[in-house]
């Protein structure tokens, strides 16, 4: 087998309404693509695509495995964001070597990264 690219990222959520107001209003995200009744909602990154889905028990929301990460423009103004939104981090902010990040829950709990890559030149070694 050999992957060519990521397709997809999918999250799976259980209110299709809830999930939108919070992908879209909160995170701000646009839609690219509503398929299957508005079951399927999809969003465009950059070259990616993050999906959330309401598509029944065979596959539920999670905090454990999986997540997406979301790489933001300004880190500190994002998290200031969810913040006053009163959106629940799982893991408060932190840098590491090579970013900053933040875990947050949506509204089903599954885990989403908020990140920011360093510039290389702000890169640090690990050791």
């Amino acid at each position: 087998m050999k992957v060519r690219a990521l397709a997809f990222v999918g999250i799976p959520v259980t209110d299709m309404k809830r999930a939108r107001a919070f992908y879209e209003g909160v995170l701000g995200l646009k839609v690219s693509e509503e398929m299957m009744g508005g079951k399927w909602v999809e969003y465009s990154l950059g070259n990616n695509t993050l999906a959330i889905a309401s598509v029944g028990p065979q596959w539920l929301p999670s905090d454990q495995g999986t997540g997406a990460a979301l790489e933001v423009e300004n880190f500190g103004e994002a998290v200031e964001s969810l913040k006053d939104r009163h959106v629940p981090f799982t893991t408060e902010p932190f840098e590491s070597p090579c970013c900053w990040m933040a875990i947050i829950k949506d509204p089903d709990g599954n885990n989403i990264v908020i990140h920011k890559l360093k510039p290389e030149n702000e890169k640090e070694p690990y050791l």
